[in-house]
């Protein structure tokens, strides 16, 4: 029976450096993997974009999820938010262990920020329930924010049975911590960096970490450790740093 999992969260800026200076997807590639984790959160994945796959030779032929989990995980799912001419970007989870099933909900604010809920559930070997994974990217605006962790935690209290191992992760936005103070209350999350260091992870901009904006939320789960990834070559990959975290089923 599986007890721990090595999870990530990390905002792949569309595969671009800081600036969108260069295509770094194939350096992006080798650091998750180097990783060795076995659930990733994405957010700002590319599924499709036709002006960039005729500018850049070393555009994958294929989605970038698909790309980035190649052979190593087995399983994802990607939910389409924003939606344009050339094509669109969302959010994506990588699993190594089968998805069972998924969905993607529109919890956009306005029309002008496109944002979604990815929801998954997946088979773990040995447990008896299914852990559900939700992947965000919230919006800039506090009100925006709001309206989504509500519409958050009116799903989870609708489709996520209390006792179900439950993880949520993805780029917050939140300056204010309101994240926090909602799922802790109202679902008894816990923060995974407010746990072990008693203050979320300084994540944003990737070069100089000064803003805290991504996290990592577990119910049913002990924190074993964290870790931020934001030194060379991280910095060079997204403008955001990427997290981890070993989780015990409690």
């Amino acid at each position: 029976m599986i007890d721990i999992l090595h999870i990530a969260t990390y905002n792949i800026h569309k595969g671009f450096s800081y600036f969108n200076h260069r295509l770094v997807l194939h350096e992006l590639r080798d650091q998750l993997r180097a990783l060795g984790t076995d659930i990733v959160f994405l957010q700002e994945v590319v599924g499709e974009h036709s002006k960039h796959a005729s500018r850049f030779i070393s555009w994958p032929n294929i989605s970038q999820h698909e790309f980035l989990a190649d052979s190593v995980w087995q399983d994802f799912a990607y939910g389409k938010n924003a939606v344009y001419d050339e094509g669109h970007h969302g959010n994506a989870i990588l699993s190594r262990f089968p998805i069972v099933s998924w969905e993607n909900e529109d919890i956009s604010s306005h029309r002008f920020e496109n944002r979604g809920l990815l929801h998954c559930e997946l088979s773990i070997p040995g447990w008896q329930e299914t852990l559900h994974c939700i992947c965000v990217h919230l919006g800039l605006f506090r009100r925006g924010q709001r309206r989504q962790l509500e519409a958050m935690e009116k799903r989870i209290k609708q489709l996520v049975p209390p006792h179900a191992p439950l993880v949520i992760a993805g780029d917050f936005n939140d300056w204010h911590g309101t994240a926090s103070r909602l799922l802790m209350k109202h679902l008894q999350l816990t923060e995974v960096f407010e746990q072990t260091h008693g203050r979320t992870a300084r994540s944003y901009p990737s070069i100089f970490p000064l803003l805290r904006l991504d996290r990592i939320y577990v119910r049913g789960f002990q924190v074993k450790n964290v870790c931020i990834h934001q030194s060379h070559p991280w910095s060079r990959i997204s403008d955001h740093a990427a997290l981890s975290a070993n989780i015990v089923r409690a």
